[in-house]
């Protein structure tokens, strides 16, 4: 990996100072940003930390000094990863065990507000990363910080997430190169007899060999009914001959994911299967072909859907044809029939075609980029169906 496609610091800061620009404007006098090591997001968003064990937050004022938050164990990681100088550490962000942690003088919520604030009162505080806040966190909340009135405040931070700039896109097309070279690997050494364990196993070497800091995603393989999972893990089955199976392979590169999702099998398939793969890449191709900057996205979906209506595959649709993809190969907004935002530049999307029928389904997925001259793929290597 090229190390200048690493986020620098004053991107960063950049992100606080207009992240305390919409507190302010939301009339808060603060948020809280949580997150964990399974959902890392919004924190390392802000700061570049990236939680292990324990849970993280940051407290960042309207006006002041933002607070990293760690749990006991993480105040020198902290200190040595994120991009703030300032690092509290609290027992309520400690590991799942809940240890005690007796004789280790740890802060409270009043340390950080003060740090953070100084002598300005703390009235309204916004919770980010609402979904994912525990009950741990809002009891401690409650008790250190009584009178302190707290509501949702995603819509203050998550919008900043939609329009990547050039360094996040930067990471997003490496995170998909290196994706693809774990695909092209799989694809020179899968055969019958492989456990669906085994092939991720192929990725995860190529990952990390080719650059990679981490899996993008949980790794899908998976074979034969299985396959018509919309969400699903890789098992001890094995793989065999005419049977579909399904890929999706991601990287992360610097905090942003990849994910390119496709179908493949062991000489022919059946006739319905062959079918359904061939018009799940008619579908993928279609729905991209329609994107562009100042698209109303609720009507290309609702037109998208009403096609593949058109064409006798209704009964296979789950959801919509694209979701957000950036630090979380999942993340918002998503595009629904009810979605009410357009398109703009710079957004970064998976085309997920997912469908699912009553013993098989499969999946085309790649990235797209929004861009002003018409949309980037990424991943775009695997558009044909795998036949081996």
């Amino acid at each position: 990996m090229d190390q200048a496609l690493k986020i620098p610091r004053s991107e960063f800061l950049d992100r606080i100072a207009r992240f305390q620009a919409r507190i302010q404007s939301a009339g808060l006098d603060a948020c809280l940003v949580h997150g964990n090591e399974s959902d890392m997001a919004n924190v390392r968003y802000l700061t570049e930390q990236w939680p292990t064990f324990e849970a993280a937050a940051v407290f960042v004022p309207a006006v002041g000094t933002p607070v990293l938050i760690t749990g006991p164990e993480s105040g020198k990681y902290g200190l040595g990863r994120n991009a703030l100088p300032t690092v509290k550490s609290m027992l309520t962000y400690r590991e799942m065990a809940e240890p005690d942690y007796p004789g280790m003088k740890l802060d409270t919520y009043a340390d950080v507000v003060k740090a953070a604030m100084g002598d300005r009162p703390l009235k309204k505080l916004g919770i980010c990363s609402w979904a994912i806040t525990p009950l741990p966190v809002w009891f401690a909340l409650k008790e250190q910080l009584p009178g302190v009135e707290i509501v949702k405040a995603d819509e203050t931070l998550l919008p900043l997430r939609y329009v990547k700039s050039a360094n996040e896109l930067a990471c997003m097309r490496e995170a998909f190169r290196v994706a693809e070279t774990a695909v092209d690997a799989i694809l020179g050494e899968i055969k019958p007899g492989m456990t669906e364990f085994q092939v991720i196993g192929i990725a995860q070497r190529e990952i990390y060999r080719n650059g990679g800091e981490y899996e993008g995603h949980a790794l899908y393989c998976f074979c034969g009914e299985r396959t018509n999972n919309a969400i699903c893990r890789p098992t001890h089955n094995t793989l065999k001959e005419h049977q579909l199976i399904q890929l999706n392979i991601g990287a992360r590169v610097d905090g942003y994911s990849s994910s390119i999702g496709i179908p493949l099998s062991f000489g022919a398939l059946s006739a319905e299967q062959e079918k359904l793969v061939k018009f799940g890449l008619e579908a993928h191709l279609h729905s991209i072909a329609q994107t562009g900057v100042g698209k109303n996205v609720g009507e290309l979906v609702r037109a998208y859907e009403q096609w593949v209506r058109d064409q006798g595959y209704g009964d296979y649709l789950v959801y919509g044809p694209f979701h957000s993809i950036g630090m979380m190969e999942v993340e918002r907004p998503w595009m629904e029939s009810t979605s009410e935002y357009t398109l703009e530049a710079n957004m970064t999307f998976q085309a997920d075609t997912f469908f699912s029928g009553k013993d098989f389904g499969l999946r085309w997925e790649k990235g797209i980029i929004i861009r002003p001259d018409g949309t980037e793929v990424l991943g775009s290597k695997y558009s044909q169906p795998v036949v081996l």
